[in-house]
């Protein structure tokens, strides 16, 4: 029994051994196939698979070496995407649908001719047989990267077509089954078109090819200066860093507010303002255009107000999603606590809120910073979100500005002796870390408005203490030995060292090093 159970294992580990090694050699067998730079015009021709499984390899495509050995010849476009209705077609020679048989006869023809043609005239040329297109290896590592529109390149398309929006923006009108332009409810491209074509709507993809890149051509057509026409151009990383970029860009014109109360769906009339818990919020809409490359930072699904999908008790069109979360939510970027957490990474300010639990409930005094108290003598119901000028008084009431201790009533050093034994004492330079955070932060947006009490850079180091001028040392919490019934809390050398390296690491300070310990410390001799 105990021989047949050995063998089995034997056989077992063997097996694995040869699996692994197998997996491995197929990752080696297809790096090494990798024989030329990174593009960002490789396309995967798959088309087949709408028809089910795909009985070869699908097609590894360099389409910016096409185009390239087309203009060599004075051929454009047109010799592999025909038109219709004076519209250039995205597919491959054709411009709609067809049956399985159909179009893998579009593909063999007319690419193994065009390339037999090309061999014929003694030029170099592409594969003429199944295995060398089907290939199953990619010879080329894909860079592409999404193009995106923000306020600069928007501007100065807005500058170059003369504010003509309808150029660009336009919206299905329902009833007359065609494509209208809206004056004042222009809005982002991708609030109707999305990743995959859906009914009638075509993705993303295909939108922003057959109208970008073919108002491109038209312009090139005219000797005129225009925006790529080329994958490469478009989708390259290193070409992207190289597009022009405005140091100041004007405002976009979409008839938004500057400052405004934020929108909760609930009226405001007599009665009905109970049903809010807090104050609606003064909201600076303008400063926060500013803090971003594109509208749908924030307006993610359309440029209406949150609450017409964002309701209180929740619905299906804002996915169930209430009000309080899609401006509460953390770790979600289009919500306002959750932007704030994620500025909160930047190095000025991840030092102190990294060791913050995230999950940790708000005081009052925290809400109130945005939901603030009317003016004496104005009711609750004033605050209505037409009422754009008391949003402006309230605004320019709170005055933000980071708020401090005096200078002289921050110690300068701070001896850490409690625990010297193989180290002499650390002399912490308290006033110079105090003063690294506090210039790395005052002229911060969010910690000017956040920052209002005096003490409240100081619970970057005393976390669970009130704000106070003389906090609590670290020992009045931490134990010098450690207290096994709490797990949560370390002992008072865990304390130092998490606070002080992880700060450290966090704020990618080279000095002191969190490696050597006489940095901090010196050895006693």
């Amino acid at each position: 029994m105990e021989k047949s159970t050995f063998r089995w294992i034997g056989i077992l580990a063997g097996v694995f051994i040869a699996m692994v090694f197998s997996i491995k050699a197929v990752g080696v067998e297809r790096l090494s196939a990798v024989s030329e730079p990174p593009r960002a015009d490789v396309i995967t021709i798959d088309a087949m698979k709408v028809f089910g499984p795909l009985s070869r390899p699908p097609v590894e495509f360099l389409h910016d070496r096409h185009t390239e050995a087309l203009e060599k010849k004075n051929k454009d476009c047109l010799i592999c995407h025909i038109k219709r209705d004076d519209v250039q077609s995205t597919l491959y020679m054709r411009t709609e649908a067809v049956d399985q048989e159909a179009l893998m006869d579009i593909y063999h023809l007319n690419c193994i001719a065009c390339h037999r043609d090309t061999a014929s005239a003694g030029e170099k040329s592409g594969p003429v047989v199944c295995g060398n297109c089907h290939t199953g290896t990619s010879k080329v590592v894909s860079v592409r990267k999404p193009m995106g529109m923000d306020n600069s390149l928007h501007f100065r398309h807005v500058k170059s077509l003369d504010k003509k929006c309808e150029t660009c923006h336009h919206v299905y009108d329902e009833q007359n089954k065609k494509l209208v332009y809206e004056k004042g409810k222009e809005g982002s491209c991708r609030y109707c078109h999305g990743e995959e074509k859906v009914e009638n709507r075509i993705s993303m993809r295909e939108a922003s090819h057959l109208s970008c890149v073919a108002c491109h051509q038209r312009l090139e057509a005219k000797k005129k200066k225009a925006g790529s026409v080329d994958c490469g151009g478009c989708h390259d990383p290193l070409e992207q860093q190289m597009v022009e970029r405005l140091a100041t860009v004007p405002r976009m014109e979409r008839n938004q507010p500057d400052m405004v109360f934020v929108k909760t769906g609930v009226s405001q009339d007599p009665g009905q303002a109970s049903r809010l818990q807090v104050n609606p919020v003064p909201f600076n809409h303008q400063a926060h255009e500013k803090y971003n490359d594109t509208c749908r930072v924030c307006h993610h699904a359309s440029l209406t107000s949150c609450s017409e999908c964002h309701v209180i008790g929740g619905s299906e069109k804002g996915n169930y999603i209430n009000l309080q979360k899609a401006f509460h939510q953390l770790r979600n970027e289009q919500s306002c606590l959750g932007c704030h957490e994620y500025k909160q990474r930047e190095k000025a300010c991840v030092g102190c809120h990294g060791a913050i639990p995230k999950d940790r409930k708000p005081d009052t005094a925290t809400c109130q910073t945005c939901h603030m108290t009317p003016p004496a003598g104005i009711p609750v119901e004033a605050l209505r979100p037409d009422n754009k000028t008391l949003a402006a008084q309230m605004l320019k009431d709170r005055e933000p500005t980071t708020q401090v201790y005096p200078e002289e009533d921050i110690p300068e050093t701070v001896t850490i002796g409690g625990l010297s034994n193989l180290f002499e004492p650390a002399i912490l330079p308290h006033r110079k870390i105090f003063n690294t955070l506090y210039q790395g932060t005052r002229d911060n947006g969010l910690a000017t408005y956040f920052h209002d009490n005096p003490g409240t850079l100081c619970q970057g180091c005393h976390h669970h203490s009130p704000p106070a001028k003389k906090p609590p040392k670290c020992a009045s919490c931490h134990g010098k030995p450690f207290n096994e019934k709490d797990l949560f809390k370390p002992g008072l050398a865990g304390a130092y060292h998490r606070q002080c390296m992880e700060c450290h690491a966090a704020m990618e300070l080279k000095k002191p090093d969190s490696r050597e310990c006489a940095s901090c410390h010196k050895e006693k001799k």
